[in-house]
């Protein structure tokens, strides 16, 4: 399997949580005594099907094929008030970064975002109480009890979005994974052709004295990217979370660098303008291709945003770049 049939960041799931258990109607009987009073025990509450947030998994693609999760119902209560059995619950792990959105509605639930992190998607069934509840100075044996509540049934979304503190955004070919791959440990695939990343990639970059950060390189957008075209709207959601937008474009392209900028701002601008709202760094890759007369000419007409010209296979101020990520990121 290829790591991009391996990266699953949308999955919809029926969840049926437990029905609870009934209580009992029993009514105490022993040797000493024929007709005692009510001693029914609750029943059990239904499983609950619940969420848990875990640093080891990165993808959903476990939970793409359980299209049915499915919880276990409580136990009926005995006599001698005796309990039910608790059934038991369904955890399903999750990434961090994951939103559980009801299917119907489309409303978002809840959001996982630390480790060990747990929320109840769908809640089991309250047990049912046993007649020992229901005695009272009218009524000494009460021959019922409440059954138990019934478990729901409903469709849900979980949905992910990466997160990272610092997104790449540009369009194929901008050198998004070559430079990822320079200042982290991650090893995405390169190539010399546009739409070679088709998954999120995340990198730990190294920084000064122990520090570090997390970079996630997003697959190239293109223009109507916001508008559904291409991979784009699909993966413009993961640069939602990331807290600084590293924007990157090739010194080579056929446009001014600019213009290029302003389309990129202007896709990401129209899918959410709270984007706008994130610190910006401009990075002009490819750069070691330029002599310094070229680059100072260059730099009268950039974007009024911190900018850098650097090289990731040269490591042309690959150092200058992480000073100026940093200083963006505790900003």
């Amino acid at each position: 399997m290829s790591q991009g049939s391996n990266f699953v960041d949308y999955v919809k799931i029926c969840c049926r949580s437990g029905k609870g258990g009934a209580g009992s109607a029993h009514l105490h009987r022993d040797i000493l005594t024929s007709m005692g009073g009510p001693d029914g025990g609750d029943g059990g509450r239904g499983g609950h099907i619940i969420v848990k947030g875990s640093i080891h998994i990165w993808t959903l693609l476990h939970l793409k094929y359980r299209k049915h999760i499915i919880a276990e119902d409580g136990g009926a209560g005995g006599s001698s008030h005796k309990f039910g059995k608790q059934g038991k619950d369904e955890i399903l792990e999750v990434p961090l970064g994951t939103i559980a959105k009801d299917a119907e509605t489309g409303e978002i639930l809840f959001e996982i975002t630390k480790d060990g992190e747990t929320k109840i998607l769908t809640a089991g069934g309250r047990g049912g109480l046993g007649n020992a509840h229901f005695k009272n100075s009218v009524q000494q044996t009460p021959r019922f009890a409440q059954p138990g509540e019934q478990g729901q049934e409903v469709w849900n979304i979980l949905e992910l979005k990466v997160l990272a503190d610092v997104g790449l955004v540009g369009f194929p070919n901008a050198g998004k994974s070559t430079l990822l791959s320079v200042v982290s440990a991650a090893k995405p695939e390169i190539a010399d052709y546009p739409f070679t990343t088709i998954v999120p990639n995340l990198g730990i970059v190294s920084y000064r004295g122990g520090k570090s950060f997390v970079m996630a390189d997003i697959p190239g957008i293109i223009e109507g990217a916001s508008k559904g075209k291409g991979l784009g709207y699909r993966f413009l959601r993961h640069i939602e979370r990331n807290s600084v937008l590293l924007f990157m474009v090739p010194a080579d392209t056929s446009r001014s660098i600019k213009e290029e900028y302003e389309i990129l701002k202007s896709e990401l601008e129209s899918y959410n303008p709270e984007l706008m709202q994130k610190p910006h760094v401009l990075a002009i890759t490819k750069s070691d291709m330029l002599d310094d007369e070229l680059m100072e000419e260059m730099k009268q007409d950039l974007p009024a945003i911190p900018s850098i010209f650097i090289s990731s296979v040269a490591e042309k101020n690959i150092l200058e770049l992480k000073d100026m990520l940093w200083k963006a990121i505790e900003g």
